[in-house]
């Protein structure tokens, strides 16, 4: 990538969940995103392959989860508009988390740079980071893979 192009970011993805690496790519974005006075877009994705069948049809839980999922984002909103973020947007997605921020969101935000965390806050994808190659991969802008 050209130094050009590190300089022209306005607009700075961030994927966040409870772990700790998501939780240093928050502030990793948070920090780039006043240095480079641009935009942040904080997201988080409801994985149903977390939930059982019965959750997965129960619309009640699945509306609940969602905005449970919403009202913690908003949380990290406030918490990058206080540090002094100029721009701090939320947008949250239901799927496979690299998925659905490569496919769905990155489309809807139209971003410079993705900020991930290195690994996944719980089960055997935690141990291969599937979630972050994938990102890395098949993103169509530079990503940054924090840990």
């Amino acid at each position: 990538m050209d130094t050009e192009k590190i300089k022209n970011i306005k607009r700075i993805l961030v994927g966040v969940d409870d772990s700790e690496d998501a939780q240093l790519a928050f502030r990793v974005a948070m920090n780039r995103a006043i240095e480079m006075n641009a935009a942040l877009y904080i997201t988080s994705i409801l994985e149903k392959d977390e939930m059982n069948v019965y959750q997965i049809l129960d619309a009640d839980y699945i509306h609940k989860q969602i905005d449970k999922l919403n009202k913690h984002v908003k949380e990290y909103q406030k918490i990058a508009e206080e540090a002094g973020v100029r721009e701090v947007h939320t947008i949250t997605g239901q799927g496979d988390a690299g998925e659905t921020i490569v496919k769905e969101i990155i489309p809807q935000v139209n971003p410079d740079l993705l900020i991930i965390g290195a690994l996944a806050k719980e089960g055997i994808e935690k141990y291969f980071g599937s979630q972050a190659a994938y990102m890395a991969k098949y993103a169509p802008i530079s990503v940054l893979v924090v840990r």
